[in-house]
């Protein structure tokens, strides 16, 4: 592989731990998480541990199994778990906790999903760690490290003593009160949440990442729009921002091996310093001219000359902003605060400034949706396209999933058939129009809607679905297997139906900000008016 690494590192290891991070899917995807890759650098940087990235794909590993002492794996998305079986299965590595003796290493895992509600996942980990990894050194590898010579049993109970450190085998699953248990009873595991004092960067550059030698840069972590159906508002509370001088710093960094950069982070433009970042980045393009930036995604109540400036003048010919739903008065009732004013007029700022399209996301069977706000997302693309001739539109659809943390964890999802109907009438409505329109899989959406609110009985279900080959077939026969035999609920009581605020529910004990109470009242706040 060509890469270039980025820190200094110590060639001269005398380790006293070996540790394996893993990310469940091909190296190209890997080593473009920053996430994963900011976490392998602050175990890297340490002298006396041995670490080594795993892939799908990796065909050879410099450790053998045996030598390895700790093994992580980075979890973003509900699916994410058919790749870390797969990685298993190739190091023949038993998926389940209590299956795995003192010769396997301990396998833990971090990431939203599992932070959000590990329970569908929590069979298959020694231990989880609940919000952000950047003091993961500091804290739960050295602990090990000074604890490794006790019996797993004991190293668990003492980990689980930890803040932010979920260790599943200690507690229990009640079914019927639908709540996680430590010693039978009641107890809270609180989410670790960092500074964003410093840029978290890029690490390594390699030629065969999915953004080849792109040096990515978090400037904003969270999101304080807080729509109701958003885990990356939810999950990242406070907002935090990484400091200007520190952002700047990590740019002239950047292009000292790179001409590609990219800004990071679920509302960038609301930065305070946003628009003296972009125009840092244009004085920077005088001098590189081969200087390339771009961005995840742009606010579109917070867009300015500058900021379209900036990603025209460094290559960017489209960019993509999030409506979410079609009519102001859905907007509102989400929390997507943004008027029919401000999106003619982000289109028109984008067109002026030199952009030639952009993609517009947009979520369908939004709590309370009607016909009426389908309609009215039609006709604002209508006039949209009427008034900003040459100008590409595509329209990104997804359904709408209720997440565990978050204040429409409680509501009900529409059921498939409703969904498909939508989008068929969706498709061919922009189709007359000319417009390009892209749509999630409804049947994928009900299973990640599953996974989102699930329990730990599903666990036995998902390594069925591994092993059934991981397809929506398989998701939907094994769930029809584990019914016949009454080991799970009907799938609908996971993915559609909706909750009650005042019951439990299986996620409960892990504690972020702003907490239960928050979400139920951010619930009944967005729903009152419905």
């Amino acid at each position: 592989m060509s890469e270039i690494f980025l820190y200094d590192r110590h060639i001269d290891k005398t380790p006293e731990i070996n540790i394996w991070t893993a990310f469940p899917a091909i190296y190209s995807f890997g080593m473009s998480s920053l996430g994963f890759m900011s976490i392998f650098r602050r175990l890297d940087e340490h002298k006396d541990y041995f670490v080594e990235r795993i892939f799908v794909d990796t065909k050879e590993t410099v450790l053998p199994l045996e030598a390895v002492d700790l093994m992580c794996f980075s979890f973003s998305f509900e699916i994410d778990f058919l790749g870390m079986f797969k990685i298993m299965q190739k190091y023949n590595i038993p998926f389940n906790a209590k299956d795995r003796d003192e010769n396997f290493p301990l396998i833990f895992a971090g990431g939203p999903v599992l932070t959000a509600n590990p329970e569908p996942f929590a069979n298959f980990f020694d231990f989880i760690i609940i919000g952000d990894a950047e003091q993961i050194d500091k804290t739960v590898i050295n602990f090990i490290k000074q604890n490794k010579n006790l019996p797993k049993n004991e190293l668990l109970l003492k980990l689980s003593e930890l803040d932010g450190i979920y260790v599943p085998s200690v507690t229990s699953f009640d079914a019927n009160s639908n709540l996680v248990l430590k010693n039978g009873k009641l107890f809270s595991v609180n989410k670790i949440s960092a500074e964003l004092n410093d840029c978290v960067t890029t690490p390594i550059l390699s030629e065969k990442s999915f953004f080849s030698n792109t040096f990515i840069i978090e400037i904003a972590r969270g999101c304080s729009q807080r729509c109701g159906f958003c885990l990356a508002s939810y999950l990242n509370l406070p907002t935090r921002f990484a400091p200007y001088e520190k952002i700047i710093e990590s740019i002239d960094t950047a292009l000292k091996y790179t001409d590609k950069i990219a800004l990071l982070g679920a509302l960038i433009t609301a930065h305070p310093d946003f628009e003296k970042i972009c125009e840092y980045i244009l004085k920077k393009k005088e001098e590189i001219p081969e200087l390339e930036m771009s961005v995840s995604s742009l606010r579109a109540d917070a867009i300015s000359p500058i900021i379209i400036k900036t990603l025209t003048a460094c290559g960017q010919k489209h960019s993509t902003i999030a409506i979410e739903a079609g009519s102001e008065r859905l907007r509102k009732l989400i929390n997507k605060n943004l008027t029919e004013e401000q999106i003619f007029n982000t289109v028109k700022t984008a067109k002026e400034n030199g952009l030639q399209g952009l993609k517009i996301y947009v979520m369908i069977g939004h709590p309370t949706e009607t016909q009426q706000d389908i309609d009215e997302l039609i006709s604002l693309a209508k006039r949209l396209k009427k008034e900003y001739k040459n100008f590409e539109f595509t329209y990104s659809f997804a359904t709408f999933v209720p997440k565990a943390q978050t204040p429409f964890q409680y509501c009900k999802r529409a059921n498939s058939k409703s969904l498909d109907k939508k989008y068929n009438y969706l498709k061919k409505h922009f189709h007359r129009l000319g417009i390009k329109i892209r749509c999630s899989s409804v049947n994928w959406d009900y299973f990640q809607a599953l996974l989102s609110r699930g329990d730990r009985r599903l666990g036995d279900y998902l390594i069925d679905v591994y092993n059934e080959g991981g397809n929506l077939g398989a998701f939907k026969q094994s769930y029809k297997k584990f019914r016949q035999k009454k080991l799970l609920p009907p799938s609908d009581d996971f993915a559609l139906k909706e909750i009650s605020a005042e019951k439990n529910s299986p996620w409960n004990f892990i504690k972020l900000c702003p907490g239960e109470e928050a979400l139920k009242n951010e619930h009944k706040r967005l729903m009152k008016n419905a």
